[in-house]
């Protein structure tokens, strides 16, 4: 169990490039299908030539699809139901109680995998958590939901165990099956399900739109299939509760970028989140 710190760090730095160009594409109103379906296209033709231009074999197919099923599912299912949690309810609110899915994730890497840590990693999950609401509630304190708001704590629980579904489908990958053939499987299904569901606004794209949402959309799966995939290895190295809560703190990388890049105002509470994200990977490192 060596080199997970590593690997996680590198994940958290490469998502959050990742998250930083869901920036990039709203500021140059990129098509949200189109972009999306490139991403995940991407990951997929990527992580598919990368699996069949190695040598590892698939020993379990059967283990690859339904672990690459329920992990596309989740994905799918927290995505959804964050969109309408935040439909129903400010995102000051949703966006930090969304983010509990870390602690649910350490319970079960606790109860279920039987990890265990040291009491300043204890901690440095503890700050982290903290910085993620301090950072979400600053970033979207300004919002307002557009629909009632009934219902809408039901679609944050929901989202809450769609995103601990995900994470631990994740490390079951790894101790089962191929990473690139999961990576793959996964992210194809993702691909077909994202196609279903918006194949109305693909039809009727704006054509000026068209290479920016894709191009873009291309960037982000580059960047997310090397994330990802350094996400995974730290998984088969180390605890699922440090990798998961570190790689999820790739928000920062984001906030960092729109400072530097699109000179957004750096508020003290995001700029404390941020110091605590810092001072939680120092807790946290081997």
């Amino acid at each position: 169990m060596t080199g997970w710190f590593a690997c996680a760090l590198a994940a958290l730095l490469l998502m959050g490039a990742q998250r930083f160009l869901y920036k990039v594409a709203a500021e140059r109103s990129c098509d949200t299908v189109l972009t999306t379906l490139s991403f995940m296209a991407t990951v997929t033709a990527i992580s598919a030539a990368a699996f069949f231009a190695g040598s590892a074999e698939v020993k379990d197919l059967r283990a690859l699809l339904l672990v690459g099923l329920v992990n596309s599912l989740a994905f799918l299912a927290a995505t959804v139901t964050h969109i309408e949690a935040l439909k129903r309810l400010p995102a000051a609110i949703a966006y930090p109680l969304i983010r509990m899915d870390a602690v649910l994730v350490v319970v079960i890497s606790t109860v279920f995998f039987h990890e265990s840590m040291l009491d300043r990693q204890a901690l440095g999950i503890f700050i982290a958590v903290l910085a993620a609401v301090l950072v979400a509630y600053d970033r979207n304190r300004f919002q307002t939901p557009t629909a009632p708001s009934h219902g809408g704590f039901l679609f944050i629980a929901m989202a809450v165990v769609a995103g601990t579904a995900a994470a631990v489908s994740s490390r079951f990958a790894v101790l089962y099956t191929d990473k690139t053939a999961f990576i793959a499987v996964s992210y194809a299904l993702s691909t077909i399900f994202a196609f279903i569901m918006g194949r109305g606004a693909i039809i009727h794209n704006a054509s000026a739109r068209f290479r920016s949402s894709v191009s873009i959309g291309v960037s982000m799966g580059i960047l997310n299939v090397a994330g990802y995939y350094a996400y995974l290895e730290g998984l088969s190295r180390g605890p699922l509760s440090l990798v998961t809560v570190i790689t999820g703190m790739h928000f920062v990388v984001a906030v960092v970028f729109s400072v530097l890049i699109y000179r957004e105002r750096l508020s003290p509470v995001c700029f404390a989140g941020m110091v605590l994200a810092a001072i939680s990977l120092f807790l946290i490192r081997v």
